[in-house]
């Protein structure tokens, strides 16, 4: 016994040396403190077997991980009036993505102290928030691509994950159908595409097997996606929220990210300066400053200017497009069944007017796509002169309006003219009358683009080169559909967090 306390003294003192160490200012690699750092993780890993002891001088929590593996905690003289706002890793921005990924990394690494920082008063409170609803099956995208796989297996996740927790969805289906015989052989493609990439039990119906699917619709082919589904995507990004906080994550509300900065020292008889040197300040004057070691951003409509605040590129620029849905009087809810689509026309940006219920039985028609005058701008009067400018002075917008000069006058012409909406959905539904719907809801779509006016349809991810760059990660562009990949996504950002910052 005496001889197991004399061992457990010595190599408390090694513990305690390390620390003293790493709380000294920084030092180069080759310096003798260095040195002295790794011999005594040597002999500490030599004596534990604990890998988690990291490589830095200034990597404070893995000794605080170390002593915590260990059942010991590591005690100092004074304890900074901050500490309840320091984390390991901080997420910035609590939609979707962002809650996912904050399950996923909190899930893989339950040691870790980490938040998630949402600038509105509750999470979803825009793109996961405002958006059709549709749990997507991916027959669209490019066989191969990141896309189409993390679509599928979204699909997969999504399904398996609400079943597991109780939220409600609905797999009421969806057709894609072909009204003109141009249209035809683009169909035919899809369905091969859709195919290709794993999307189960898709079929090409004719005129009969429409009507059989769905009974007031008009067509000459179409597929059907039986496993295409419905959810309330706002309820499902809370319930990670939720997930979140049950595991011992944090969730900062109504804190608006304006700066990130780059503590140079500790503060006196502190050593969080070098162990958790990311500086997170907000806008308000209320809310606290946020330590951490690392960050992430998956900011959304605000993800090029998180990552400009780090020094990182401005392009690819976000551009607000704003849609706006008609809603189906209550009375006629049960004009369709399912989700109605176009065949997409790839002379043009976006997909088109469709049929969507909802898990609250109101069913969504359209949207157009016109450009918003605000970023979180749902309305022809909710305006920002500072967005506004933003966009109109990117040369990539500009651009791409000119490419598509009659196609964007068409859009906003369908917004103002609910008639004009009607009659494009009537030839799928020739039933429909303007009679039988109302304005509904609006939601606006992050569209990357970059200065040659195309669309950024793909992932995109950036660091910075400075200091402070290099311990944040963007997460720049999460393309539709984000919300139906977005189990497969945070998996996918989580493997660069632990590559990036060596988790």
């Amino acid at each position: 016994a005496r001889s197991r306390r004399a061992r457990y003294a010595h190599n408390l003192s090694l513990l305690f040396s390390l620390f003293t160490l790493q709380a000294l200012k920084p030092h180069s690699p080759k310096s003798p403190k260095m040195a002295a750092c790794k011999m005594l993780r040597q002999q500490l890993r030599s004596i534990f077997s604990y890998s988690s002891l990291g490589n830095s001088c200034s990597d404070g929590h893995a000794i605080q991980g170390f002593c915590r593996a260990h059942g010991r905690h590591l005690a100092t003289s004074t304890k900074s009036t901050s500490d309840d706002h320091q984390y390991d890793l901080v997420i910035v921005g609590g939609g979707i993505v962002g809650t996912a990924t904050a399950q996923e990394l909190i899930t893989r690494h339950p040691q870790l102290r980490l938040a998630v920082l949402e600038k509105e008063s509750e999470l979803a409170a825009h793109q996961s928030g405002h958006n059709s609803g549709v749990i997507h099956a991916g027959i669209y995208y490019t066989p191969g691509s990141l896309k189409a796989k993390l679509c599928v297996k979204g699909l997969k996740m999504t399904y398996a994950y609400c079943d597991k927790h109780n939220i409600p969805y609905k797999k009421c289906g969806k057709l894609i159908v072909a009204l003109d015989p141009e249209e035809l052989p683009r169909l035919d493609g899809l369905l091969e595409r859709g195919q290709q990439n794993g999307v189960p039990d898709l079929r090409m119906v004719g005129p009969d097997g429409i009507k059989d699917i769905e009974p007031n619709c008009v067509g000459l082919k179409a597929i059907h996606s039986p496993h295409t589904g419905i959810i309330d995507w706002g309820l499902v990004t809370k319930h990670y929220g939720k997930q979140f906080e049950a595991q011992g994550g944090k969730v900062y509300t109504n804190f608006n990210v304006s700066k990130f900065g780059l503590k140079a020292e500790s503060k006196e008889n502190s050593s969080d300066g070098l162990t958790h040197p990311v500086e997170i300040i907000s806008s308000s004057k209320e809310s606290p400053v946020i330590s951490s070691r690392y960050v992430v951003t998956c900011g959304g409509l605000h993800s090029d200017r998180l990552a400009e605040k780090s020094g990182c590129d401005p392009e690819p620029r976000i551009v607000p497009f704003r849609g706006e849905y008609l809603l189906l009087s209550p009375e006629k809810s049960d004009l369709v069944r399912g989700n109605i689509y176009p065949v997409p026309d790839p002379r043009f940006p976006f997909l088109g007017v469709h049929f969507t219920p909802r898990t609250d039985g109101s069913v969504w028609l359209g949207p157009n796509a016109v450009l918003a005058f605000k970023r979180e701008g749902y309305g022809y009067l909710q305006f920002s002169v500072k967005d506004l400018a933003d966009a109109l002075s990117f040369r990539g917008l500009r651009k791409l309006a000119f490419q598509h000069f009659f196609y964007g006058l068409k859009e906003m012409y369908k917004g103002i003219y609910i008639k004009a909406q009607v009659k494009q959905l009537q030839r799928y539904v020739p039933s429909l009358q303007p009679e039988d719907v109302v304005r509904g809801p609006s939601g606006v779509r992050a569209q990357a683009l970059d200065r040659d006016g195309k669309l950024v349809d793909d992932f995109v991810f950036d660091c910075g080169t400075t200091d402070l760059g290099r311990r944040v990660l963007h997460v720049r562009n999460a393309p539709s559909p984000a919300a139906t990949s977005s189990l497969a996504i945070a998996e996918m950002v989580a493997d660069h967090v632990e590559n990036q910052f060596d988790l």
